[in-house]
């Protein structure tokens, strides 16, 4: 829908920088948070957009694998009633192809729905913050709403010095909201629980005062509220922050339901390209439990690397699928295994919601200890395992023994 002239800017500015936090931008307009602020504003004001780059192409699979089925419309139900309006989604692009490749079929889902995209080649060289952030300042300005979806984005924190927004959103951007409402609650910097502990580096001190002013604004007073939308456990959330539950209801509209299959499916993650599990141990354990539950398919995450996945392919003869949107709504498009198993991440919270109804069991396998680096935070063991021990609906399995896999 076509914004309208007569203000500043659009009443709801949205930044995010993956396709899980576009969906979850989704999902919060859905669920009806995006209220009408009703400050004497006729609308959000006209402007033109940035063109969009043309799309690339298609990532190679990997050798042993193929990629998942294109077309981000494809498997789509009928649009909800109820469409919002006011909305501005920004997609600050990063530089990784499978992410960018997520993120545009994700920004087409988004203007079906009716919202306005504009997409930012925020890391495309060395002046492209300056620009970004300069061709951003007036709506910022003028917004009534920011939404975000990563408040530990140095990129987020810069942005929010210069809003003057009344009202801050954080949808999620994975696990990683639990250890944003846990920093915000006890004052602590914004800083990501799988970095390694001690001293600051020469950047973080140089960010330092942007970081600060960032928690100051994400910290609710009189005047300014807070909200985090989430799918995550919450509890207890920060004096005066509002929480809301997020149940994937936009999903569970706008997808399936899917064919299930008898299989199972593994999902991965990227534990090992974040340096916090070893690769060899990743692989080991990859492989007894794809012997342990009869699975064939491996759901690659976007962040793992091709040398990675090609091991998994060829030493553990799975069959590697790169999806061209984010799990949750490949798995309500399916097919998808009867038995999900996933290692520690988000999709052991939301994918029990998305696939709520299907029948699908989602089971997770913890992370031995064993298999951490040794440049893996000291906050690692203890944040996995509360990723774990607060999931809902999902089946515990014991940690594999590579070599010797459990019954499923």
């Amino acid at each position: 829908m076509s914004p309208r002239a007569g203000t500043a800017g659009p009443h709801t500015l949205a930044f995010v920088e993956s396709p899980v936090q576009l969906l979850n931008v989704l999902e919060w307009a859905h669920a009806g948070t995006l209220r009408d602020p009703g400050a004497g504003a006729s609308g959000p004001a006209a402007r033109t957009l940035a063109p969009e780059p043309e799309p690339e192409p298609e990532p190679e699979p990997v050798s042993g694998g193929r990629p998942a089925p294109t077309g981000a419309a494809s498997g789509a139900g009928v649009r909800p009633a109820g469409a919002v309006t006011g909305l501005t989604l920004v997609v600050l692009s990063p530089t990784d192809p499978m992410t960018r490749g997520q993120l545009r079929r994700m920004a087409e889902l988004a203007r079906e729905e009716g919202h306005e995209v504009r997409w930012e080649e925020a890391r495309g060289g060395t002046t492209a913050p300056f620009h970004t952030i300069g061709g951003l300042a007036p709506l910022l300005r003028g917004a009534h709403r920011v939404v975000m979806g990563d408040p530990f984005s140095r990129y987020v924190q810069l942005l929010l010095t210069i809003t003057r927004a009344r009202e801050l959103v954080v949808v999620d951007d994975g696990t990683a909201t639990m250890e944003f409402v846990a920093q915000l609650a006890r004052g602590e910097r914004l800083v990501r629980w799988h970095r390694r502990g001690g001293r600051p580096r020469p950047r973080d001190l140089l960010f330092a005062p942007v970081s600060s002013s960032a928690r100051r604004r994400l910290t609710p007073t009189g005047s300014r509220s807070v909200e985090v939308f989430s799918s995550m456990p919450i509890d207890p959330a920060p004096e005066g922050v509002r929480v809301t539950a997020n149940d994937f209801s936009w999903t569970r509209a706008r997808f399936g339901p899917p064919r299930v299959t008898k299989g199972a499916d593994l999902v991965g993650t990227s534990l090992v390209e974040t340096g916090v599990v070893d690769a060899d141990r990743y692989l080991d354990a990859v492989r007894a439990l794809a012997g342990a539950h009869g699975a064939t398919r491996y759901f690659a995450h976007r962040r793992e690397s091709v040398e990675k996945l090609h091991r998994l392919a060829t030493e553990a003869g799975l069959e590697i699928v790169r999806p061209d949107l984010p799990l949750e709504l490949i798995a309500r498009r399916g097919p998808i295994g009867r038995t999900i198993v996933s290692f520690p991440s988000t999709v052991v919270h939301t994918l029990p919601l998305a696939l709520t109804g299907t029948g699908v069991r989602v089971a997770v396998c913890d992370i031995d200890p064993a298999w951490l680096t040794d440049t893996a935070s000291p906050r690692a063991q203890g944040f996995l395992s509360g990723v774990t021990g607060t999931a809902r609906d999902v089946h515990r399995l014991p940690t594999v023994t590579p070599g010797a896999p459990g019954r499923a």
